[in-house]
């Protein structure tokens, strides 16, 4: 607590330059630069790296067997709370699509071999328009879209693991033939 007999600490004095990014809290010279950077990259980067990085994990998947024990991790929310999460088994689908084995891929995840052709849509206009921008920014999604695609996520997590929708659990087939 000061005094009124103790003078006061005097203030720095005023920098001399305009502030700039390193003045900031928790800015630097780096921001500029990695800024400037991202900036110089070409758009269609992030899609092409994006796409073979799912090609390297979609190879990856095709010669490690995801069923084996300890090629993989196990998921974090079925080792924890012992139910199914959405994505439970999604691994193993992916894996008996790149054999070619549709069935065994819906037994293990229905949701996502469903929801793969709007996956591939939306990667490959996302891919398009990087390669060709727009005049006019894209339309985003329908608030009702979004919220169809969030419920739908939420019901399939529960249902899968109600004992009366037990055929959406990883492994069990949907219908009886398969």
């Amino acid at each position: 607590m000061q005094q009124d007999d103790e003078p006061a600490s005097p203030r720095p004095p005023a920098p001399s330059r305009p502030a700039g990014p390193a003045d900031r809290p928790g800015g630097g010279v780096t921001t500029g630069r990695a800024a400037r950077l991202v900036q110089r990259v070409h758009p269609a980067t992030w899609p092409v790296s994006l796409g073979a990085l799912g090609v390297l994990g979609l190879v990856l998947l095709h010669l490690v067997d995801p069923n084996e024990p300890g090629n993989y991790p196990t998921c974090p929310w079925l080792l924890l709370t012992g139910t199914f999460c959405p994505g439970c088994g999604t691994m193993r689908a992916v894996a008996l699509l790149t054999h070619l084995d549709v069935p065994g891929a819906l037994a293990m995840n229905p949701l996502l071999v469903l929801l793969l052709p709007y996956l591939a849509l939306t990667y490959l206009t996302w891919l398009a328009g990087t390669l060709r921008p727009r005049a006019r920014p894209p339309r985003p999604a329908p608030t009702w879209f979004v919220w169809t695609i969030l419920v739908s996520f939420v019901v399939f997590w529960i249902a899968r693991n109600l004992p009366w929708f037990s055929f959406l659990a990883p492994g069990t087939p949907l219908l009886p033939s398969w």
